[in-house]
């Protein structure tokens, strides 16, 4: 019998949402390809095929969290966004920082103390998170980090095991 409380309840916030706000049960105008990665240094940008994203997974809210307006309904993420609206900007860099380390941002997490998201990953490990995350689990895509963006000269360079003073990759005991 609970179990049919919840899905009452799910069907009535989603119909409040709708009521409310229609743009929340549609996606947004979305572009077919997206340019990752634009400025790499150590990686090429790449190309990611929305488009295929979309048709595949069909669900807006699997990739773009918190943004699209739809239920909540993980615990720890009701506490703050359980009546969460959509947000003018859904891509990933609309929350998460390209430079998670940097002063600025530190400074704003030690000056919020009621922040939940203290340990908000930056921009570069949320697309490796969802992305590998979603590819291992469907069983599909590409996992390593070269199939997405291969090396450009500098991180060929940077990664190489020939510059001077770098260990071996598999040191043998002797």
């Amino acid at each position: 019998m609970s179990s049919y409380k919840h899905l009452i309840v799910a069907a009535l916030s989603i119909g409040a949402i709708s009521v409310s706000s229609p743009a929340a049960l549609q996606c947004a105008p979305v572009p077919d390809s997206i340019t990752l990665n634009p400025n790499g240094k150590l990686f090429s940008p790449f190309t990611f095929n929305h488009s295929k994203h979309i048709q595949s997974i069909k669900e807006c809210a699997d990739c773009h969290h918190h943004t699209t307006g739809t239920l909540v309904l993980d615990p720890n993420c009701v506490r703050c966004h359980q009546n969460s609206s959509p947000t003018a900007v859904v891509s990933c860099k609309g929350c998460h920082s390209a430079t998670p380390f940097s002063p600025e941002t530190l400074a704003a997490k030690r000056a919020d103390k009621q922040r939940y998201h203290l340990d908000k990953m930056g921009l570069k490990g949320a697309m490796h998170q969802n992305c590998i995350g979603c590819h291992t689990k469907v069983g599909n895509g590409p996992t390593g980090c070269q199939d997405c963006h291969p090396r450009t000269k500098e991180g060929a360079a940077f990664y190489s095991t020939n510059r001077k003073g770098a260990k071996p990759a598999h040191a043998e005991e002797e």
